[in-house]
């Protein structure tokens, strides 16, 4: 600022002034000074101005808990941060985003955040059960959303999202069509608030169709745990005809060890993904894939936390419920073996 003032032959009062779009300067002493910050390339330092200001820079907090490697891996985010980002572009808000090992990490940095006057608000992922991100922001009063069904914030929190269940029942119902009577699903972390919602979905559907109880394996939505919950299933007892899989990462790395184990898909086993990335139409044979779009949720999500953020009145409902679309991973199930005659 010294330097603006200096070749603009003002104070560094003025030029305050001036670049903050303040009262106090002439019309041509205000352009001068914007003429000699441009010629020496500076800019105001928005994080400066916000504790200056007391108020809060234009930024949107989002913190993930995902190894940074596995994170790099997973099509979701990659395109749900895309969303976020073509509605903050268009509102010349950035997105901060933050890796972090739990949920006490989470709290640690979202608190610095705030302090600090870095974000104006916040959005919450992977909601768990009496989850203690929900009132430990609520008590710091950040202007957040979550991503996760009302019942997980008890209505604590303003949230965005999808139907699973109604998306879970459509596809065992899928399958129960095609002849499918066992019917396992590779699932996610247990303490994660969908992974529940869609377990009783599918255990619920599976009764109601007169199904054998369905197992599910949990996992860090991992490819390497994907594969290893597929041999588990597929080598043991009472070996399932049709499996369902809560990402696309897992669906591809059980395709694989599928195929590794000499069964062949969908012959033997039927596969259905979930979230149906490009990933799910580069294999061999295609999968199977209950999906949405994840680019405008992303966008959907950023749209209502601005409107949080400019107190401005959101409107409560679900986004698009994932949709099953059939591909060349899932067919009837192999014949059953005749008994001996």
């Amino acid at each position: 600022m010294k330097e603006v003032a200096a070749r603009a032959g003002v104070s560094i009062g003025a030029v305050s002034l001036a670049l903050n779009g303040r009262p106090g300067v002439s019309a041509a002493t205000a352009d001068r000074i914007r003429a000699a910050a441009d010629d020496l390339g500076w800019a105001p330092n928005q994080a400066a101005q916000a504790l200056a200001g007391h108020r809060h820079t234009d930024t949107i907090g989002l913190v993930l808990t995902r190894p940074a490697r596995q994170l790099g891996l997973e099509p979701f985010y990659m395109e749900f941060i895309s969303g976020i980002e073509s509605v903050l572009e268009q509102h010349s808000h950035a997105l901060l985003l933050r890796l972090a090992r739990d949920a006490a990490q989470e709290i640690e940095v979202q608190r610095d955040w705030w302090k600090a006057r870095r974000i104006t608000g916040s959005i919450v992922v992977d909601l768990r059960t009496d989850d203690p991100r929900v009132p430990a922001m609520a008590k710091l009063g950040i202007p957040a959303v979550a991503v996760g069904h009302p019942d997980l914030v008890a209505d604590r929190m303003p949230t965005v999202w999808t139907d699973d269940a109604t998306a879970i029942q459509h596809a065992v119902r899928y399958l129960a069509v095609l002849g499918h009577r066992r019917i396992a699903r590779i699932g996610g972390d247990p303490d994660f608030g969908h992974t529940a919602i869609r377990t009783r979905a599918m255990e619920n559907t599976a009764r109601e169709l007169g199904l054998p109880p369905v197992r599910t394996i949990t996992t860090d939505f991992s490819g390497d745990e994907g594969a290893r919950a597929t041999r588990e299933l597929l080598g043991g007892p009472e070996r399932p005809t049709a499996l369902l899989y809560d990402n696309d990462i897992m669906a591809v790395a059980g395709l694989s060890a599928a195929n590794g184990m000499g069964l062949h898909v969908p012959r033997d086993v039927s596969i259905v993904a979930w979230d149906d990335s490009q990933l799910c139409r580069l294999t061999r044979p295609t999968l199977s894939a209950l999906g949405h779009d994840i680019f405008g949720f992303g966008a959907h999500a950023a749209r209502r936390l601005l409107k949080i953020v400019d107190r401005t009145a959101v409107e409560p409902g679900p986004a698009q419920t994932p949709v099953l679309t059939p591909r060349g991973s899932s067919g009837p199930p192999p014949p059953s073996p005749r008994p001996p005659s």
